[in-house]
């Protein structure tokens, strides 16, 4: 065979391979070899018509389409062995002409990367902030969650809990039917529909109504979207919220272990505090991250990319649990087409595989390593809180696949961490990772 390099761009390299007649021939001789097997021609067993007999039974034109399928994956693999490609994706192969028969691969490489001096970005870690009002918000949080509800004799008002019969339809089909159904009047509570809350609203104890509400046109279900559901209502009670002081007894229901409120209020301070500093460090990472990402120059093939997309919509759907129900399902949930969801994800998309390979060559020039003793600190901390299967996720977590996986992960997160310290000034620049940059 005759392969010919035409370009190479986006880390692709486009080949032309023009077969020799003899190399043809003896595809078509394989092809010949796995279609007789399978074959039905009159007077001859399985597998022991002649050739020219299955061309006439087959068509000629199904014995080439045979031979052209199975020779085009080793065509090329020979073709990249030749030229001394490095590959990180399957390359996609396409039959051009039959006379002669031509393929055209095209073949994804490793990405380039110039990194620049990143050393050189500076950026001052996030300020902690959290206020007094954060404290007391999530002090009333435990109070609503402790609360008790006790009847009124008044109209019903938002925040209310209500006792009611519901009879509902969505044109024949029956909707929500329940005696003694509880429902808590929340403004914007969208269940069971958008607007129900505020036709509760003023009404008391014995009182009956009728309405219609329509669900939006771009409403989360698709099957009830735009639809009209009719409700008879009937309100048997009314409660209202009751909820307990913030004392020592409240706090020793929170936890036996508190000992007063003041340990209650300390306890959630630097519950509070810590989140805050998870979320400065976070944010402070991705602008680090960003910045290195902004600052290097990284050519990789538009596969990856695809690839990327794949595993995010994968993602999605098991999100909206719609991994069972198949994709064609989830887009007829979103309303989307295929390409319009693709479309919608491919800039995070490319913005994640530049970076991903920007942290790769960072963690190459700096040198950060992943030991064993790494991956095995990670499995424990992983199972420390498992009481069931421990052994069994253990041992899963051992598996060779599974530890290249945590390796990554590992890898990642100490090359963040040191991204961190460099643009803290809170490590001294490595000489030779800056001059490697520079070259």
């Amino acid at each position: 065979m005759k392969v010919t390099r035409e370009k190479t761009e986006n880390s692709q390299a486009f080949l032309s391979i023009e077969m020799e007649p003899a190399e043809v021939e003896t595809a078509l001789d394989k092809a010949y070899r796995s279609l007789v097997q399978k074959a039905s021609i009159p007077g001859f067993r399985k597998g022991k018509a002649p050739r020219f007999l299955l061309e006439q039974h087959l068509g000629k034109e199904r014995l080439l389409e045979e031979a052209v399928n199975k020779m085009a994956p080793e065509v090329a693999e020979k073709a990249i062995k030749e030229q001394d490609l490095k590959v990180v994706a399957r390359p996609q192969v396409e039959l051009e002409k039959m006379e002669p028969v031509t393929f055209k691969v095209v073949v994804p490489m490793e990405p380039t990367v110039n990194l620049g001096d990143y050393h050189q970005v500076k950026i001052a870690p996030e300020s902690v902030e959290f206020k007094q009002e954060d404290v007391d918000a999530a002090v009333d949080q435990l109070r609503h969650n402790h609360a008790t509800w006790e009847p009124v004799e008044r109209p019903v008002a938002y925040a209310d809990m209500v006792i009611l019969d519901i009879e509902s339809h969505i044109g024949e089909q029956p909707f929500i039917n329940q005696k003694d159904a509880q429902f808590h009047v929340a403004k914007d509570f969208d269940y069971p529909m958008p607007g129900f809350a505020d036709q509760l609203v003023e009404l008391k104890v014995g009182d009956s109504k009728e309405f219609a509400l329509k669900f939006p046109d771009d409403y989360g279900r698709a099957e009830l979207a735009g639809k009209e559901a009719s409700f008879k209502i009937k309100v048997n009670e009314v409660k209202q919220e009751k909820m307990p002081e913030v004392n020592d007894e409240f706090a020793k229901q929170v936890s036996p272990e508190l000992e007063n409120a003041e340990a209650l209020k300390e306890g959630i301070t630097t519950r509070l505090k810590i989140q805050a500093e998870d979320v400065a460090r976070a944010t402070h990472e991705k602008k680090v991250l960003d910045a290195v990402a902004d600052l290097a120059q990284v050519e990789f093939p538009p596969v990856l990319v695809e690839h990327e997309i794949d595993h995010m919509i994968e993602d999605q759907m098991r999100r909206w649990q719609m991994s069972e129900k198949g994709l064609d399902e989830y887009l007829k949930n979103i309303k989307k087409t295929a390409e319009q969801l693709r479309d919608e994800l491919r800039p995070m998309a490319t913005k994640r595989v530049k970076q991903s390979i920007v942290l790769t060559k960072v963690a190459e020039q700096e040198k950060i390593e992943v030991k064993d003793e790494d991956i095995k600190a990670e499995i424990e901390k992983m199972t420390a809180d498992m009481t069931k299967n421990k052994e069994e996720f253990t041992n899963l977590l051992n598996s060779p696949q599974s530890r290249i996986s945590l390796a990554n992960m590992i890898a990642t997160r100490k090359t963040i961490a040191r991204l961190v310290e460099i643009a803290s000034g809170q490590a001294s620049s490595a000489p030779e990772a800056q001059k490697e940059a520079k070259q």
